[in-house]
């Protein structure tokens, strides 16, 4: 299997805001603030522009740890294809959020914690750091946030 060749890093970015806005399910990691003990999980989520938007049980070990620790770490994509979010969180109670916010969200993920009987939160990742690579030929030039900032391409 031949591996395509390096992208450049304007290619980079869009194949990463592509997978933002497209892309439904990531890998959510999160820790125990106070064992450290790792936990990973799949969920859904909505891009707006600026940050990820996710919903999990409040009473979860994810929920737990995006309320307490405030940082979580997102895989997006196959491993041969991969976006890592590393970014800090923001609780929502469900009210909080604005109803097309809602709507968009339940529109993307295929459903609405607004409905269900166990209470839900909602989590904001609001990105710090983004890295995108494909193959190990992809290694350089794989960060395109740092610090909150966007960097810029080609």
């Amino acid at each position: 299997m031949t591996s395509p060749p390096p992208r450049t890093a304007r290619q980079r970015m869009q194949d990463t805001l592509h997978r933002l806005e497209h892309d439904v399910d990531a890998w959510v990691a999160t820790a125990d603030g106070a064992s450290g003990t790792p936990y990973l999980v799949p969920l859904s989520f909505l891009w707006n522009g600026s940050d990820l938007l996710f919903a999990t049980p409040a009473s979860s070990p994810t929920g737990r740890n995006l309320a307490a620790t405030g940082r979580a770490r997102v895989g997006i994509g196959p491993t041969r294809d991969v976006v890592i979010v590393e970014g800090t969180v923001e609780t929502a109670q469900p009210g909080e959020l604005t109803e097309q916010e809602a709507e968009l969200f339940a529109a993307k993920t295929g459903f609405d914690p607004r409905r269900l009987t166990k209470p839900y939160l909602y989590f904001r990742v609001v990105p710090r750091r983004v890295q995108a690579w494909r193959e190990a030929d992809e290694p350089g030039g794989r960060e395109l946030m740092r610090d909150g900032r966007w960097l810029t391409a080609d």
